[in-house]
């Protein structure tokens, strides 16, 4: 094969594409970080330099992105460091185009498409996408994905700015604007490439449209005419999403894997109450969709301070949308009281939660010195305004 110029990223992706280069990463399934050097120089007694180099980074993204995309995937796509970060994961993509589907939606135009993971779930949907990237190197991978899931036919990839693209031939749009520059995640929506503002009226030329933005979104910054979905996986939430041409002004949460889904009904927030028997930690996003108060009415109970989301009751119901545990103890707080009750219980194992604490667990840790069999929830928080420490167990 020809020289590879390692300083050319386009150049030495479309090595990887070649024969040898498929061939060399192949080779790579079972690769192993911490025998980079010697794994290094014994492939370039064969092949060039910069496409060894160019193979070993594609491994180390291709074992990043199993957390994502699952080991199955991950093995056949390629990445880009920022490709492997900012992907959606296969989880949350999948059940985003299912919702697409079920919604009659057989088109989408994917703006901002990175590396092709929406693109991916979308197409395994049944529905075909334009998938539009403006950055050559992400564009060229978001189409070699395609090729290697066998998705070609469903996908086709674009490079363009996609604030010059015509979307008038699909049913629906999604907008994934970038959330990160060079000093990290950006928080203000107008800093987002494109301006949430462009996004929504992108999204408001089609009959459907989702956007994919950051959950710390305010809710005031919500569209009238837009359906607010928090959505989590595993507990982690993972991002906020904007629906357009479904519910406008309904705001839920949903919980993968599942899906569970939370609708508001606007109640109000709920009592404060003393600290019952059981504590129950909502979902991250049912927390972020502000619908406490549903989940709370659920489990017939209140609030252990009005400016925290921590529900107290006296009975354990089942519920998808919290975590429940059993308080045996409810102390101000004091790092002393703390220590003597974990050494009396004999707690080695001690889970740090806090809300409203400005104390950090691994601090507390430390200073409390945990030993024993045993094991304990602490819960840093306020309860009616007085910082305070629960302890418990998951029930």
């Amino acid at each position: 094969m020809g020289r590879v110029n390692d300083l050319d990223p386009l150049a030495s992706f479309a090595a990887l594409l070649t024969d040898e280069g498929r061939a060399l990463l192949d080779s790579l399934d079972a690769y192993d970080p911490a025998q980079e050097l010697a794994t290094a120089t014994r492939l370039r007694r064969e092949h060039p330099t910069a496409l060894v180099s160019a193979a070993l980074g594609q491994a180390r993204l291709r074992q990043r992105a199993v957390a994502k995309f699952g080991a199955e995937d991950a093995r056949r796509m390629f990445f880009t460091p920022n490709g492997v970060e900012q992907a959606t994961r296969r989880a949350v993509a999948s059940y985003r185009a299912g919702r697409f589907a079920g919604l009659g939606v057989r088109s989408v135009a994917d703006l901002c498409s990175g590396i092709g993971g929406d693109a991916i779930a979308l197409a395994r949907a049944g529905i075909r996408v334009l998938a539009v990237d403006r950055d050559p190197l992400t564009a060229e991978v978001a189409r070699a994905n395609a090729d290697a899931l066998g998705l070609a036919q469903l996908i086709e990839v674009r490079c363009a700015d996609v604030t010059e693209v015509d979307t008038a031939a699909y049913d629906a749009v999604f907008v994934d604007p970038a959330r990160r520059g060079g000093r990290g995640r950006i928080f203000d929506p107008e800093a987002y490439s494109p301006p949430l503002s462009w996004a929504i009226g992108a999204a408001r030329t089609r009959p459907r449209a989702a956007l994919k933005i950051a959950p710390g979104i305010p809710h005031e910054a919500v569209p009238e005419d837009a359906e607010a979905e928090w959505i989590s996986d595993g507990g982690d939430v993972k991002e906020a999403v904007l629906w357009f041409g479904t519910r406008p002004g309904t705001v839920g949460a949903t919980l993968l894997p599942g899906p569970r889904s939370l609708t508001g009904t606007g109640l109000p927030d709920p009592a404060v109450r003393k600290v019952g028997r059981f504590l129950y930690e909502p979902d991250g996003a049912v927390i972020r969709a502000h619908l406490v108060a549903e989940v709370a009415e659920q489990l017939d109970g209140g609030l252990i301070d009005e400016t925290i989301a921590y529900i107290t009751a006296d009975g354990l119901r089942a519920t998808p949308y919290a975590t429940a545990y059993e308080i045996t103890d409810e102390l101000p707080f004091s790092l002393k009281r703390l220590k003597a009750l974990l050494r009396e219980r004999g707690v080695g194992v001690l889970t740090v939660k806090k809300r409203g604490s400005a104390v950090e667990p691994e601090e507390l840790r430390r200073k409390v010195k945990p030993q024993g069999p045993n094991a304990a929830t602490v819960f840093l928080t306020r309860v009616a305004g007085a910082p305070t420490m629960l302890i418990g167990r998951p029930a």
